[in-house]
C-alpha cells in the first residue's frame, strides 16, 4: 500500500509500536518504559553485525517501480553536504521517528550527555521524493508531534508501510535492516562520514521545546559486500540534541527525533 496525502496524518500517528518487535525486544531498544537494558544488547543477542544481506537481484523496493525517481534530488542543508558517490541512484526512502540516546555519568557534577546510539522505525515515503516534495519535507516535524502508541496494532494503515528498523550495533555502527515480515529491501551496517548542522529554522523539539535539531549526515556502508544500498542520508531532521549539561537527567535518557532517510545503491541514475 502507497502512502496517500490523506491518510499520511493518520497513519502516522500508528508509528512505533506497529514495529515487529516483542515486548522484550520494544524495552532493550528503547521503547517501553523500562529503559534499564543497554542499547545493544539486542542486537548482540539476536547475532547481526554491520555486514549487509541480500543483493540487488534478490531485494528490490517495489514502490521505487511505481513511481520515477531519475530525477529526484537530495535535498541540502544550507552548509551542503558531499553528493551521493559517483554511479549511485537513489533505491528507497524512509521517514524515521524514534529516539536519540544518552548516557551520564551522575558521578562528575560537570558531566555532559554522551551519545549512544539511536533507534527508529522507518517509513516508506519513496514515492513522495518523487511526487510531493514539498509534503514529504514537512513529515520529520509532523511525525515528531504525534505521540508514541501505547498498543502493537498490526492493523494500522501505517504498518503496511514499515520499511523497516534503525538502531546500532556498537558505539559506531549504524544498523538499517529493511528486511522484515514484510519487505525485504537489504540490511547493513554503516559509519558517518560527513555531517552538517541542520539548518536554523529546524524544528527544536516536540511542540517547539527542545535543544535542537540532530545534524544532517552521509553514512558509507562498512562493506561493499552482499549490501544493496551503499549510502545513506539522514536529512531534514528535527529535535533529538541533548542539553548541553547532565544536571537533572538519569544515567540514560531519551529525545524524540524525527529524520528523512536516503538510501543509494550502485548503478547508473
Amino acid at each position: 500500500m502507497l502512502f496517500s496525502h490523506a491518510s499520511i496524518i493518520l497513519a502516522l500517528a500508528s508509528l512505533i509500536d506497529a514495529a515487529p518487535y516483542t515486548q522484550e525486544e520494544k524495552r532493550t531498544l528503547g521503547w517501553a518504559p523500562d529503559h534499564s537494558s543497554s542499547y545493544y544488547d539486542w542486537a548482540s543477542r539476536e547475532g547481526h553485525n554491520w555486514r549487509g544481506r541480500g543483493s540487488a537481484a534478490t531485494h528490490r523496493d517495489p514502490v521505487a517501480g511505481q513511481c520515477d525517481l531519475a530525477s529526484v534530488s537530495l535535498p541540502q542543508a544550507p552548509k551542503p553536504l558531499p553528493p551521493p558517490s559517483e554511479g549511485m541512484k537513489l533505491y528507497h526512502v524512509a521517514v524515521g521517528r524514534g529516539t536519540q540516546n544518552y548516557t551520564c555519568d551522575l558521578s562528575n557534577s560537570t558531566a555532559v550527555p554522551v551519545a549512544a546510539g539511536a533507534v527508529a522505525s522507518l517509513f516508506n515515503v519513496t514515492c513522495l521524493s518523487a511526487n510531493s516534495p514539498t509534503l514529504l519535507n514537512k513529515l520529520p516535524n509532523i511525525a515528531l508531534e504525534l505521540p508514541v502508541p501505547k498498543s502493537n496494532d498490526a492493523t494500522s494503515p501505517i504498518y503496511q508501510d514499515l520499511s523497516g528498523h534503525h538502531y546500532f550495533t556498537d558505539s559506531t555502527t549504524a544498523y538499517f535492516n529493511l528486511d522484515t515480515t514484510l519487505t525485504s529491501y537489504g540490511a547493513g551496517g554503516f559509519k558517518k562520514i560527513n555531517s552538517t548542522a541542520a539548518p536554523e529554522d529546524a524544528c527544536v523539539g516536540q511542540n517547539g521545546k527542545g535543544y535542537g535539531a540532530v545534524p544532517w549526515l552521509k553514512l558509507s556502508a562498512k562493506t561493499t559486500d552482499d549490501c544493496v544500498f551503499q549510502e545513506i542520508f539522514r536529512i531534514n531532521t528535527a529535535g533529538g540534541v541533548a542539553p548541553d549539561t547532565c544536571r537533572g537527567q538519569k544515567d540514560e535518557f531519551q529525545i524524540e527525533y524525527s529524520a528523512e532517510y536516503w538510501f543509494y545503491e550502485p548503478g547508473s541514475a
